[in-house]
């Protein structure tokens, strides 16, 4: 009876979101109360799984989350994308633009939220489009699809891949390294693969492409601080606030890996610590480029911006708390008693159907990610896969598709210039594409990677 007790619960949170557009955060609490009335946790007992659960992911995720939104905050405000993206274009390029453009995105700035990349780096791709003939601008658009979502479910600190990591309780030096082989491999090939499609005819100018008035209003917003960003530091000194946490991080993993770890390195590789040292930076940096009224204004940005995310982030750990309450773990892990080789490959894409189901059902990547490491993280001891493959997988499905129930879908529309259609083949499709493309590599890992 748990298993359908837990179908309840999941269809009753996707139906709260979904037809009665109830707030994921009320819909995860209400799912999470149902399952353990429901399933014999009890009253008392379902009530301190929900805040214990709160707690443990807060304590995992809590100033990861916080300190990445502000660094991401504050490198918005220092213009870092924007020059990174213009010094592609001269140094590549417009034909190795569209790859540069999405491994760049994947890789250093998952960090800042993938609305402000977006909002941030369609006019630059706006711009650049005409130079690359017809399919210049889906391409392009393609290519912002792949960058900024990849990131956002594979690299640290992308806030879908905290989550994640969080949840599973993977070590985020671990996460990175791994992270930072998936995501921009599967960018890049999501970038080619799209621009063969794109050789096929599937595009139509005039049915896929329609400037709209919220293109036209940033288009000339990005104009007004043209100006504002020429004293903003160079792009090499921008770029370091993010830079060096993920050196700090990457050191601590490798330190660990090799055997030469210490309290000095253990510090110096905290994630926190790492991430605090970014913050610092990035805060410094924009009072003396910007004043502090601008910082503040960026700083005030992130911190709303926090709040949100932090909150659904915990609930999604309670609905994983008030699982691993019932005895839907030993259910579920009777699925994996396969002998060898099978378990691998069926895990992984367990984990990628889940996750697929849950964010193509409610149209929130990270909500599909969490519910769908809350369901799986009680049977993570017994499965034989690494914790960093299954979130991999995880990742992957959560990126499955992102379609019209989504704001992203519509801001993309709008800002890029696009129509409902092309929006469904530069960015579900593209999704799509990179979920599936990233799924073969995962599950490579899977087989290398010791469980």
């Amino acid at each position: 009876m748990i298993v359908l007790y837990a179908v309840i619960a999941i269809a009753a949170v996707l139906s709260l979101i979904i037809w009665l557009k109830v707030e994921p955060v009320i819909a995860l609490v209400v799912g999470s109360l149902f399952l353990g009335l429901a399933g014999g946790v009890g009253l008392t007992g379902t009530l301190d799984a929900i805040a214990v659960g709160f707690g443990d992911i807060m304590a995992e995720v809590g100033l990861l989350i916080g300190f990445g939104v502000l660094v991401g905050s504050l490198l918005y405000a220092l213009g870092a994308l924007q020059k990174l993206v213009a010094l592609l274009l001269r140094v590549l390029g417009t034909r190795r633009l569209p790859y540069a453009m999405s491994a760049a995105l994947t890789t250093l700035f998952p960090s800042i939220y993938v609305d402000v990349q977006l909002v941030l780096a369609s006019p630059l791709a706006r711009s650049a489009a005409p130079e690359l003939g017809r399919n210049g601008l889906p391409l392009l658009a393609g290519s912002l699809t792949s960058g900024i979502l990849v990131g956002y479910v594979f690299v640290i600190p992308g806030l879908g891949t905290l989550s994640i990591a969080g949840l599973l309780d993977i070590p985020l030096g671990t996460m990175l390294l791994f992270g930072l082989v998936v995501g921009p491999l599967t960018a890049v090939l999501t970038t080619y693969a799209f621009k063969l499609l794109l050789a096929t005819g599937i595009w139509n100018p005039e049915r896929d492409e329609d400037a709209s008035p919220a293109l036209l209003e940033a288009e000339r917003a990005a104009a007004e601080e043209e100006d504002a960003d020429l004293r903003t530091p160079p792009l090499g000194v921008s770029l370091l606030p993010i830079l060096v946490p993920l050196v700090m991080i990457a050191f601590g993993a490798i330190a660990d890996a090799a055997g030469f770890d210490s309290p000095v390195t253990r510090f110096v590789g905290n994630a926190v610590f790492a991430l605090f040292v970014g913050l610092l930076g990035a805060y410094l940096l924009a009072r003396r480029s910007l004043g502090r009224e601008r910082t503040d204004e960026a700083v005030g940005r992130g911190l709303s911006t926090t709040g949100q995310i932090l909150l659904i982030t915990g609930v999604g750990g309670s609905l994983g708390a008030v699982i691993g309450a019932t005895d839907l773990a030993d259910v579920l892990g009777d699925l994996f008693s396969a002998e060898s080789g099978a378990p691998v490959v069926v895990t992984i894409l367990l984990a990628w159907l889940i996750a697929a189901l849950l964010h193509f059902a409610i149209g929130s990547i990270s909500v599909a990610a969490i519910a769908a490491a809350g369901i799986i993280t009680p049977i993570l001891g017994t499965l034989d896969v690494a914790p960093v493959v299954v979130g991999l997988a995880i990742g992957a499905g959560a990126l499955f598709a992102l379609q019209v129930n989504s704001n992203f879908f519509w801001m993309f529309q709008s800002l890029l210039g696009i129509t409902t259609s092309g929006a469904l083949k530069a960015l579900t499709l593209v999704t799509a594409m990179a979920s599936v493309i990233a799924l073969p590599i995962i599950i490579v890992l899977g087989f290398l990677v010791p469980a």
